[in-house]
């Protein structure tokens, strides 16, 4: 590979061909990152929603602890 890029000038290397990778790429890399940050905003509501069942049912579990329906 290296002998590829030898004897090309430095843009080609730095500028040119990862300008061609975001061209063909794009598609891809940008579904790749959507799905990596809906994945995370998913896993950041569950744990909010599991913290705050929780919190509940402590907090009634607590208040109600004479209680024995539950």
């Amino acid at each position: 590979m290296r002998e590829i890029f030898a004897g090309l000038p430095w843009w080609v290397k730095w500028v040119a061909v990862p300008i061609i990778a975001l061209v063909v790429f794009g598609g891809l890399i940008a579904s790749v990152v959507h799905f990596v940050i809906g994945l995370l905003f998913k896993a950041l509501v569950f744990v909010a929603l599991v913290g705050g069942l929780i919190y509940v049912v402590r907090r009634f579990m607590g208040s109600s602890a004479s209680r024995s329906d539950w």
